[in-house]
């Protein structure tokens, strides 16, 4: 390849940046995943020396998250990370859309009312836990707005509740992934045999029809813990969901609004003219071309629920164990307690998630973009 001079100053304007990324991004990830792999914190002496003596315990520390007694809290983080997730993605793309529907009738006010929506979007998550904290707090707030109209005042701990509902033994959990991972498999050859893709969809077919089998011969005996451990969703995520959902469901509303605003008239039209009713033009031609908007939308509320922090602290506390999440646990286990190792592991396992839900979106966005 013939440098130019052309090709010179582009390589030049980008080493900066390459290296502060190689250095600053994957450089400190390739560090702290090293640290997860030893045992720095173990010893009380060694945790905040200057040159620690640190040994290699390979991955141990990954395997006592999901395996140890003590770990549990790790556990349960997991599966309030998980209600979470779900809990605010369907609250936040179902608001967002009818809010983008209703605005996109063309009714009065709708600079002020999108303003009014999109406002929340522009707080901190901090400012935001602050002020639904105050509206949550057990002898005020909500719990006395129906006293304003001769109620008798509620008595829901909206952020201190520790009921559990939907509760399931984690040993089940390996099973329930394995049919999961089956069901994507399946799912990925009907597609390729949907788009005349025979021999993709041949793989994927016995692909899915071994991981069941192993799912249904091997994980439905498989028991990570020696005991059963029963998690469950904490009512108290209630108050911390309702909170996200406020704050983000107007930047879906923006996304649907743009998406709507480019969808054609004369298609709405032509609808209309073959018989379509409203619900028929909105579920058979509107909302499936809103798809690449709900994709998109997904992935960065997806990965904003997994990395939740300052929502959750700012709201409920780092002690509240019953909202607690993989990062304010990583967090205490890091900046409190000095167990470094055990706060890079849960630090890795959060890449590791946030990974599984952005790179699949980064490849199929970038093969759409070499096809085009």
């Amino acid at each position: 390849m013939k440098l130019t001079r052309d090709r010179v100053t582009a390589i030049l304007m980008l080493l900066p940046s390459v290296v502060l990324l190689a250095v600053f991004v994957y450089g400190f990830i390739g560090r702290t995943f090293y640290v997860s792999l030893t045992d720095w914190g173990q010893d009380p002496t060694q945790a905040l020396a200057l040159d620690p003596q640190l040994h290699f315990v390979g991955l141990k520390n990954y395997s006592d998250l999901f395996t140890n007694f003590i770990e549990t809290r790790f556990r349960q983080d997991l599966v309030n990370t998980f209600f979470f997730t779900v809990l605010f993605l369907v609250g936040c793309l179902g608001l967002g859309l009818g809010l983008a529907v209703l605005l996109d009738r063309g009714v009065k006010g709708e600079g002020l009312f999108r303003t009014i929506f999109l406002f929340p979007f522009a707080l901190a998550f901090i400012v935001t836990g602050t002020i639904w904290r105050w509206m949550f707090q057990p002898e005020g707030g909500i719990n006395v707005l129906p006293t304003l109209i001769g109620l008798p005042k509620l008595d829901f701990g909206w952020l201190t509740s520790r009921v559990q509902i939907l509760r399931f033994d984690w040993n089940g959990l390996p099973f329930v992934l394995g049919l999961l991972l089956a069901a994507v498999l399946a799912l990925l050859a009907w597609r390729a045999f949907r788009r005349g893709q025979g021999l993709r969809g041949t793989v994927s077919a016995v692909l899915a029809s071994l991981v069941a089998l192993w799912a249904l011969a091997v994980l439905r005996h498989a028991s990570p813990l020696p005991y059963p451990e029963r998690h469950g969703f904490n009512l108290a995520f209630i108050g911390i969901i309702i909170a996200a959902v406020w704050q983000m469901s107007g930047y879906t509303m923006a996304l649907y609004l743009a998406g709507l605003r480019g969808i054609p008239e004369e298609l709405r039209e032509a609808a209309r003219v073959d018989g379509a009713s409203e619900w028929q033009l909105y579920r058979y031609v509107i909302l499936p071309l809103l798809g690449p908007i709900s994709l998109s939308a997904m992935i960065i509320l997806g990965h904003i629920s997994l990395k939740i922090f300052d929502l959750v602290f700012a709201m409920a506390g780092p002690d509240h164990a019953a909202t607690d999440v993989p990062a304010l646990l990583m967090y205490l286990r890091s900046f409190r307690a000095n167990q470094f190792a055990q706060g890079a592991a849960i630090a890795v396992v959060l890449l590791v998630m946030v990974a599984a839900v952005i790179i699949p979106y980064l490849v199929s966005s970038l093969r759409g973009e070499v096809r085009r």
